[in-house]
């Protein structure tokens, strides 16, 4: 089933060349949107606040840790969904919040990331 609005994105990959081939993955496609995209970490809160995205990407820290803000963010945003990107392994795991903090690992590929998009919605 079709999303009735666009699946909202805000992709804070770092480094940069990580964050454009994120982006380079998602773009086009016709129920995804990427609201902006985010170079510190530091500025999610609020970039989050503001734009009130779908589904959070970000780069995990060492293999499958996610940033430590990005629990802050679950728990503030309960409908946040968040994709962690381990490009050391050439993996993915996606977070959501219910009762506790869950996630799901997923193939290291483009059509994984536009699963867990629209899975997202």
């Amino acid at each position: 089933m079709k999303p009735l609005r666009p699946i909202r994105v805000v992709v804070a990959n770092r480094p940069k060349l990580m964050r454009e081939a994120v982006v380079n993955a998602i773009a086009g496609q016709p129920d995804v949107v990427i609201v902006t995209e985010v170079a510190n970490e530091s500025d999610l809160a609020k970039v989050i606040a503001r734009t009130d995205p779908d589904v959070l990407i970000v780069t995990l820290q060492r293999s499958d840790r996610l940033p430590d803000a990005c629990y802050s963010l679950l728990q503030s945003h309960p409908f946040l969904k968040i994709i962690g990107v381990a490009p050391d392994r050439d993996s993915f795991q996606f977070y959501w919040a219910s009762l506790n903090i869950q996630s799901h690992r997923l193939e290291g590929s483009r059509e994984s990331i536009l699963e867990a998009l629209r899975r997202s919605v």
